[in-house]
């Protein structure tokens, strides 16, 4: 545009130069017509009217790639002019900006293939991970130069909704979390092709994951402190926001780098494999934070359904007794048993049962909160407010996976030295029945 208005004010000026040259050459005519013949006169006036038309024609021509070859003239050379932006080249195997349609797979998940862009600004580099919402793939940010992970819900409306309900979290955790230290980021969000897809910073390994490639090895107790002041502080913050997360387990917390290093493991007392067993692999950041959000309730909302993965679920939530902050604060009881054993402290998948374990590594369960158990919980109880158990195991399996658990401080002190106390007086706190006396961070 700036080149087409330059020959505009050259076309103007030249113009207003050829009139101006017209009228001084009328004016020369009439004082000193009287020393020319009129011949004379009329020979001067075309050759004046000649180089007008010459000017016109030169100027013309130089405007003419730029309206009709999108060229324009810059210091006597010609260059591209108004064509569109030149692509983005990036290394690895070719891929369509516009990727084929292809129908969702039976579960209503995204179909797609790596190399492949997602829009035009996403290229997917790999998958991540799938659950019951969708699938998470790394991809990478064809705008920003950077990698992303982008989370890919199931096209099912149920799944839809509950997405956006975990945008709008999420956008409240990132309007308050000024150093961004506590929350994933959101970086984005879109509906393509029936899917939303929510654009994440790139993480680290989960502290799940992390652990089961670490052959459940625990973390040292230093170690397992400096997750729990991160842990706790985070949950605080999202209570301090009138928000429940609901969902807190190993797998929803993500280490910030990939990073690790390898050190020596004093636990082993036997010669190892030639794995080098020996070693016991360590995050080379503490730093964490909290992901997925799709369960995250506000404080106003209803609260007597059933949260929580099973591992993790407060014994509020099985009694039917209602539920608000103190789940987090069990949940988070939970996760700390976990990383200091290697191993989930709850390992079930029945109520009673769950409530068995609960009774032999922490005590009975109070009085008060039995009285109170809803209709389907009642079942789990003898008259006399007793557990049906071990009268009520499915099976004799069942017995021996309660029996083997120890009390909870002699489970901690297996994997820990005498100096975690004020550990062990946490997870007492943490891992109270009554949400009442639970520990509030």
């Amino acid at each position: 545009m700036q080149a087409l208005l330059d020959v505009y004010i050259n076309l103007a000026l030249s113009s207003k130069i050829i009139t101006w040259w017209i009228s001084l050459f009328r004016a020369i005519k009439q004082t000193y017509s009287c020393f020319c013949s009129v011949r004379m006169w009329n020979i001067c006036y075309i050759i004046c009217c000649l180089w007008i038309i010459i000017t016109f024609m030169l100027l013309f021509l130089q405007a003419i790639p730029m309206l009709f070859c999108g060229q324009e003239l810059i210091n006597g050379n010609f260059a591209t002019a108004f064509l569109p932006p030149q692509p983005i080249y990036y290394t690895g195997p070719p891929c369509n900006l516009s990727p084929p349609w292809r129908p969702d797979d039976k579960d209503g998940h995204y179909v797609f293939a790596v190399g492949e862009n997602l829009t035009p600004r996403y290229r997917i580099l790999s998958k991540m991970g799938e659950g019951t919402f969708g699938q998470v793939l790394e991809c990478w940010d064809l705008e920003n130069q950077e990698t992303v992970a982008i989370k890919i819900v199931r096209s099912l409306q149920k799944y839809r909704e509950a997405a956006m309900i975990e945008i709008d979290v999420l956008q409240r955790l990132g309007k308050h979390d000024f150093t961004g230290s506590r929350c994933v980021q959101i970086r984005n969000w879109f509906d393509y092709r029936n899917h939303i897809c929510i654009v994440f910073e790139r993480l680290g390994p989960s502290l799940y994951d992390f652990l089961r490639k670490n052959n459940c090895r625990a973390f040292p107790i230093d170690l397992v402190r400096e997750f729990a002041r991160q842990i706790l502080e985070s949950v605080a913050f999202m209570h301090d926001l009138r928000l429940i997360h609901t969902d807190l387990k190993p797998e929803n917390i993500l280490l910030v780098s990939s990073e690790s290093i390898r050190v020596p493991d004093y636990k082993v007392t036997i010669r190892p494999p030639k794995d080098g067993s020996f070693f016991n692999n360590l995050p080379k950041s503490s730093a964490i934070k909290l992901i997925d959000f799709g369960s995250t309730t506000f404080e106003h909302q209803d609260h007597n359904y059933v949260v929580s993965t099973r591992h993790y679920r407060a014994p509020e939530v099985i009694l039917g007794l209602g539920w608000n902050y103190p789940c987090d604060m069990w949940s988070v009881g939970c996760v700390l048993v976990e990383l200091c054993s290697g191993e989930a402290l709850f390992q079930t998948h029945e109520n009673l049962e769950h409530l068995a374990m609960m009774e032999r590594v922490l005590g009975p369960l109070p009085k008060h909160m039995i009285v109170r158990a809803d209709r389907r919980a009642e079942r789990y109880f003898r008259r006399g407010l007793r557990l049906d158990w071990p009268e009520g195991a499915a099976s004799r399996e069942s017995m021996k996976a309660v029996w083997k658990l120890p009390r909870l401080q002699n489970l901690v002190m297996q994997h820990v030295d005498h100096s975690a106390g004020d550990l062990i007086d946490l997870l007492q706190g943490l891992l109270r029945y009554d949400p009442d006396a639970r520990i509030k961070y």
